[in-house]
């Protein structure tokens, strides 16, 4: 099941028909080729995005956005396909020196993500070639058999749900140990964000954007859910390899099952698959960490050399950092501390996808606002998220819910001392670093960068017009709007004005809901 093929237009059609172009990887739009765009539809106001080369197709935006694309973020993108997406939206809409911070400490875990992903093999990014899509639903239809006792070499016969019944439950330690898991699980979520990453890069963002994130939803649905789905069905939670730690921390779910199922030559297979598919991992977490540093240095806010791009549109410089970072992952051979190392890796990568999470939801509900502000209308934007802007605050909640969640679990861990402050650290070390990278900035540039001392950006102070492409700013200027969506825009701003107490607001999530 491959991604949808696109049709493009070669700058040369004569040597190649636009039919047969298909790039096969996240990496492929560095190559050099050039094709031919319509620059009606892609100029940028924005003068200067650091010359990237934009050359990324729709394929590859199906398949990075692998995990549930956020549509407040789609939105965004979309109406604003600048060089460090979500990065800077946080620093226009919110506060330039919360973006530093949300942009440091994402670019940051995605340097400790390499190392870890090279040794890592539970992850969903099977789906980034037709090969690894296969050994998912390969492996759907084993666990399948698997469960049904169907495997003769299996003396465990039938399983159905036993391993959801006494004495393995399907929830260990109730709510508390449903706590301690988000760190793990936000860490296997983080990348739904690279579509928007990647917006400075499509040729059209306007189609490739919404593509991307309409068909993402089901595509998690079958190669995350139901796959952890059938592994908890035939692996039971008491296996001494998913309390293993050091070099035993290699071991996948899936070849635990295969390997209990008595099965043989077949988990080398799987191995081999996943090794496949762990390489293509470290090309997204290549591509966000370096577009991200990049993109923070064009802006003032890292070194300078990192804002470096070649003639061919490849940011160099923080390639080579990201590089330099994967070889961390040898660390993973050490038998005695490897495990404590990784623990401490994935407790600065994992949870920072919570507060990337949260601010882009809040940066689109700020851009909401100023958008209808300034007079402009909803309709007047070329993608609108599914849910509105009630959808970002229930979003943004829900972040909030289970960054609370951990900080309860990071004080009173299962099965650990309470209060201990190495324990809280490898739970919650994201929280505090956002916190010292916020405050520092702020320090800085209060004597540095005079526009960033104010707590916030006032809704009347944001910016909603630069790195806008060129179609969409005439469209939406006041002699290209026509006068109903004038009238609309009024009416929206009276119903905002008319919106007064709980009341109201919570009549007003009901309708948008239903």
């Amino acid at each position: 099941m491959s991604a949808r093929r696109e049709s493009l237009t070669l700058a040369d059609p004569e040597k190649q028909p636009a039919s047969a172009v298909e790039p096969a990887s996240l990496g492929e739009h560095l190559r050099g080729r050039q094709f031919s765009v319509d620059p009606h539809d892609v100029a940028m106001v924005e003068a200067d995005q650091g010359k990237l080369h934009r050359n990324l197709k729709g394929r590859h935006m199906q398949m990075i956005a692998i995990y549930l694309m956020m549509q407040a973020l789609a939105e965004m993108a979309v109406m604003f396909p600048i060089n460090g997406a979500f990065t800077m939206y946080i620093c226009r809409f919110v506060d330039p020196s919360w973006g530093f911070a949300c942009g440091w400490q994402y670019g940051i875990g995605w340097l400790t993500v390499l190392p870890f992903e090279i040794s890592a093999a539970c992850n969903v990014e099977f789906a980034l070639s037709t090969m690894k899509i296969l050994a998912c639903i390969g492996f759907m239809i084993l666990g399948i058999i698997i469960d049904c006792g169907g495997v003769p070499t299996d003396d465990r016969g039938y399983i159905g749900v036993k391993y959801w019944r006494d004495p393995y439950k399907p929830f260990l330690n109730g709510f508390h140990g449903f706590c301690s898991v988000f760190v793990t699980a936000s860490f296997a979520f983080g990348g739904t964000e690279l579509t928007g990453l990647a917006a400075a890069e499509a040729e059209d963002p306007r189609k490739e954007i919404p593509r991307a994130t309409r068909q993402v939803v089901w595509r998690i649905c079958i190669f995350y859910i139901v796959n952890l789905f059938l592994v908890g069905l035939i692996v039971p939670a008491t296996s001494p390899l998913y309390d293993s730690g050091g070099s035993e921390s290699r071991h996948s779910p899936f070849v635990i099952a295969i390997e209990l199922a008595g099965i043989k030559v077949l988990p080398s297979i799987f191995n081999a698959m996943i090794l496949i598919s762990v390489m293509s991992v470290a090309n997204s977490c290549t591509f966000a960490s370096t577009r991200t540093f990049q993109a923070l240095a064009q802006h003032g806010m890292g070194p300078k050399i990192f804002s470096y791009v070649d003639k061919k549109g490849r940011p160099i410089a923080v390639t080579i950092l990201q590089l330099l970072f994967g070889c961390l992952a040898f660390l993973n051979l050490d038998k005695v501390g490897g495990g404590d190392i990784f623990t401490w890796l994935l407790s600065l990568s994992g949870l920072s996808s919570f507060f990337v999470y949260g601010s882009v939801c809040i940066a689109h509900i700020r851009f909401r606002r100023a958008w209808i502000l300034k007079g402009h209308s909803v309709d007047e934007l070329p993608f609108k998220a599914a849910f509105g802007v009630w959808g970002s605050y229930i979003a943004a909640i829900m972040n909030f819910l289970c960054l609370s969640a951990q900080f309860y679990v990071a004080l009173w861990p299962v099965g650990g001392p309470n209060l201990d402050p190495a324990t809280f650290f490898q739970s919650y070390l994201a929280g505090p670093f956002l916190i010292v990278l916020y405050l520092g900035w702020k320090i800085w540039a209060w004597f540095k960068v005079k526009e960033h001392r104010p707590l916030y950006i006032k809704i009347k102070d944001i910016d909603i017009y630069t790195g806008m492409r060129q179609g969409q700013a005439e469209m939406i200027s006041g002699q290209h709007v026509t006068p109903e969506q004038r009238r609309a825009s009024i009416l929206e701003i009276q119903e905002e004005q008319k919106k007064k107490g709980a009341k109201d607001w919570a009549l007003a999530t009901v309708r948008s809901v239903f």
